[in-house]
């Protein structure tokens, strides 16, 4: 293989790890405490609203939002160790 492969291959699993990550936290937030987890969730209170009914309702909106910002961040900090960055 040649260090330009390498690098490309590098880049992809680097790449995969982050959308891997971000997945997984999602699915936990909007699955996990808006479905699974609603129950125990809503032993505790955001603004007045059981939290698991928040979690289910806005919670995975803004963690989503969140992710889109950290993704974006990331993504370009790996960009930039791979010197693959925009100009």
């Amino acid at each position: 293989m040649t260090s330009s492969s390498l690098r490309r291959d590098g880049y992809w699993r680097a790449n995969l790890r982050l959308v891997g990550l971000c997945l997984l936290v999602w699915f936990v937030c909007s699955f996990g405490f808006g479905v699974l987890f609603v129950e125990q969730m809503n032993h505790w209170r955001v603004g007045g609203v059981k939290l698991g009914f928040w979690f289910a309702q806005q919670g995975s909106i803004v963690i989503f939002v969140l992710l889109i910002f950290f993704y974006a961040w990331r993504m370009n900090r790996i960009d930039r160790e791979y010197d693959v960055q925009e100009d």
